[in-house]
């Protein structure tokens, strides 16, 4: 009898580690997928790879570097992170180069996003924490981003800030993390979808105007350059890094800007239909394995909820641009995928059927 329980645990663990190599080899299929795709795009019509192909080594170092962190300080490594992040982001309109837009997202879209992801960082700490004394001060510091993003004048950055804060709290009241995580791509989707509608002009006009003088003209006139090349090319697009080069209104600008403030748009401008789907694959791919971490749910969703945070972010800005940010989000997704040492050597002593 008591062959049999060994028997069936050790099988429910090699299921569970089949299932975690298969995640982690489509991940890494698809990070390669996104750097073969710029190489083929930049041959095709030239242009500078090198953007993409930092952006897709940024996300593998930092998730591996999560993965490491997490399995070895499930509760230090996010909470550490939290705090690099908030550095970054306090130095991120000193440092940062370029056309700095006022509107929507404060100084840079690097700030809002580096200060979303270290409140997830934040949450995700207190999450793991055991007792409930001990997340205190990581639930406190991701309140405390929240009134930084206020002071540093990120609207932007204090609503996905405190939307990560909320959704968090209420992940520890969800017990299935599909149907969120299903949620949280719908909005990923939505946002995306809505900057494509205002960039094509598709949207009624009262509606149209009111979202066109939120996201300021300029931008919505680099949208639609970009959705202008993507036409003469929706499969390939017109190179990596040459959007700067062929939109008028990018070079119309003062300083000239080479971005148009968009990630999905700058994909499909840039690289056609392809290297959008490679994008949104991506993104799924991130939500997938939070959806099949062995983590628990509040720790899975509040990750989830900051990186969807950034991906609205991202669809309205610049945030991806920058490797500061690229990295944030891979070591985040590392830390809510690792599986904590200690959790492991319960696992193998009592079966994976314990919680």
């Amino acid at each position: 009898m008591e062959s049999t329980r060994t028997a069936s645990t050790a099988g429910a663990g090699d299921t569970e580690d089949d299932r975690r190599s298969v995640s982690d080899t489509t991940g890494v299929l698809l990070l390669g997928a996104c750097a073969a795709w710029a190489l083929i795009t930049a041959a095709a019509h030239g242009g500078r790879p090198e953007g993409m192909l930092l952006a897709v080594l940024a996300v593998a170092a930092g998730y591996a570097s999560g993965r490491i962190l997490g399995a070895l300080l499930p509760v230090a490594a996010p909470a550490v992170g939290a705090f690099t992040g908030l550095g970054l982001a306090l130095a991120a309109p000193h440092i940062t180069a370029g056309p700095q837009f006022a509107a929507p997202l404060g100084h840079t879209g690097a700030t809002a996003a580096l200060l979303t992801l270290s409140s997830g960082a934040a949450c995700c700490a207190a999450w793991a924490a055991g007792a409930p004394g001990y997340r205190l001060a990581p639930g406190l510091s991701a309140a405390a981003f929240a009134v930084i993003a206020a002071a540093l004048g990120s609207t932007t950055g204090l609503a996905a800030c405190a939307g990560v804060l909320l959704c968090s709290l209420a992940a520890g009241r969800t017990r299935r993390r599909g149907p969120a995580l299903t949620a949280l791509a719908l909005v990923a989707a939505l946002t995306t979808g809505t900057t494509w509608a205002v960039a094509e002009g598709a949207l009624p006009q009262g509606l149209r105007t009111m979202l066109e003088d939120q996201f300021s003209r300029h931008r919505v006139r680099l949208w639609h350059d970009a959705l202008t090349l993507t036409g003469r090319d929706p499969a390939l697009g017109a190179g990596p890094g040459r959007f700067g080069e062929l939109s008028p209104t990018a070079a119309q600008s003062l300083p000239p800007d080479s971005k148009p403030h968009s990630a999905p748009l700058q994909q499909a401008a840039e690289q056609g239909l392809i290297g959008v789907a490679l994008l949104v694959a991506v993104f799924c791919w991130v939500l997938y394995v939070l959806w099949r971490t062995s983590r628990p749910t509040p720790i899975a969703l509040t990750a989830g909820a900051a990186l969807t945070a950034l991906a609205v972010i991202a669809s309205v800005g610049n945030a991806l641009s920058f490797t500061t940010v690229t990295v944030g989000a891979g070591t985040l997704a590392g830390i809510a995928t690792a599986r904590p040492l200690r959790d492991e050597g319960q696992r193998k002593r009592s079966g994976p059927s314990q919680p």
